[in-house]
């Protein structure tokens, strides 16, 4: 994954399993990380372990750091950047020694997390005012507060579905197709890019769960022997899109080549129309633009296309977790920094993506979002732990790549199959281990 990835869809679903070996190291105190009432009280050196190595290598966080001194002058921030985040902190926390403030690995349990992180208060304390802070939530306590959310749909190159004589947002996925035979009979471009060689980015596509029928309990309804992938079904129906692009030869010729760093600057130059991703990515394209002398204004986003009662709907879904280490000594300064962090830096806005904070407004990026009416959507956590159990012993991975990856190669012929039986080995799969885990 490239350094300036904030996070995938492979997190962002959050791929909830129990850390082999991890213990803790003792049991939990239970006591709350509660920020001090007045700064001047705060005192301390803190550890913050990130995965934003960019941002920890350019000075970013440093700045940030000295902006929370402003506030908090006793307590000293040091910033370890992680580029193997998930791998070294899930090591690490065999012991107690994994920071003072860390962005909890996807690897740890839902329910594990009293073992491993203080709780920041009550469940309708914090819900009133962040976002997603169901995420986090163990018997009625939050153990984390998000860095921010982000919306999912197609980054697009706006010129050149424009020099393909398209005008408006496709509204089913046999439209979007549609579109991109256009642009494939009237532009140069590449008309869909996998990244299939970098894997990461086919895992964004389970985050459309819910945007194709506007339901935010949608990814909920998959905790049983459901058949996700029954025609009709949300999977069915996000799936089937990927299937038809790669096999309608509507996406690059050898996706065993694809690099994710290059992609960045093919769509700004328009050599590729359009990708699927996070709504975390349209800076990094923008900026890939200005790189590249293109005008950062022809990269779009859109939503899954796909309406109810002729309104789009877009599922936001959280980014990583900062939560304060149930072994430290310093929590309260530990939680200083993550209220600053959240509500204070500024750090949402900077990034493009949705904030946290529920009083604050929609990022910029999202701005055709908003003002084309796009439902937003807060994706319901209530089954998570269920759904990510039954994925697990199904072994099919819905936020890892290796089940969209073959499903890539079966389009193009690359693997035999085609996609009634690939879909029907999903539901047999995921149905057994439903009645399994329910038995």
């Amino acid at each position: 994954m490239g350094n300036k990835q904030t996070l995938t869809g492979a997190l962002l679903a959050l791929t909830m399993l129990t850390v082999a070996g991890c213990s803790g190291q003792g049991a939990a105190s239970g006591e709350e990380a509660k920020a001090p009432a007045d700064p001047a009280d705060a005192s301390g050196t803190i550890k913050v372990l990130t995965h934003r190595t960019d941002l920890v290598q350019d000075g970013t966080m440093a700045r940030y750091a000295a902006e929370f001194n402003k506030i908090y002058p006793e307590v000293k921030v040091k910033f370890e950047a992680l580029t193997d985040y998930e791998g070294e902190v899930k090591i690490r926390m065999n012991t107690e020694d994994y920071g003072d403030v860390l962005m909890i690995p996807a690897v740890i349990a839902k329910n594990d997390y009293p073992k491993f992180f203080a709780p920041l208060g009550s469940a309708k304390e914090l819900a009133s005012k962040y976002r997603f802070s169901d995420k986090t939530e163990v018997d009625g306590k939050v153990y984390g507060v998000t860095t921010f959310g982000t919306a999912n749909g197609f980054l697009y190159n706006k010129a050149v579905w424009k020099k393909a004589g398209i005008a408006k947002w496709p509204t089913s996925p046999g439209e979007f197709v549609a579109d991109l035979k256009a642009i494939k009979s009237r532009t140069d471009a590449v008309p869909y890019y996998t990244n299939f060689k970098d894997g990461w980015p086919l895992t964004a596509w389970s985050n459309d769960i819910g945007s194709v029928t506007c339901d935010a309990e949608a990814n909920d309804k998959l905790a049983g022997p459901v058949s996700p992938w029954k025609r009709g079904g949300e999977l069915s129906t996000i799936d089937s899109l990927l299937y038809d692009i790669v096999e309608g030869d509507l996406s690059e010729k050898d996706p065993s080549t694809t690099n994710w760093e290059s992609s960045k600057g093919m769509i700004a130059q328009g050599k590729v129309a359009t990708m699927h991703l996070g709504s975390w990515a349209i800076t990094q394209m923008r900026d890939a633009a200005e790189k590249a002398g293109t005008d950062p204004d022809d990269i779009g986003f859109m939503p899954f296309p796909a309406q109810k009662d002729g309104t789009y709907c877009a599922v936001l879904a959280s980014d990583y977790q900062q939560a304060v280490n149930v072994h430290s000594d310093e929590k309260a300064a530990a939680r200083a920094w993550i209220d600053w962090f959240t509500e204070k830096s500024g750090f949402s806005a900077k990034e493009g993506a949705v904030p946290a904070l529920k009083s604050a407004a929609m990022p910029s990026t999202l701005k055709d979002f908003v003002d084309n009416d796009v439902t937003f959507l807060e994706r319901s956590e209530e089954k998570t732990g269920d759904v990510n159990s039954i994925d697990n012993a199904a072994e099919i991975g819905l936020t890892k790549p290796d089940y969209r990856q073959k499903l890539v190669d079966t389009a193009r012929g690359a693997q035999k199959g085609n996609l009634d039986d690939f879909f029907a080995d999903l539901d047999k799969r995921w149905n057994e281990a439903a009645e399994s885990a329910g038995s």
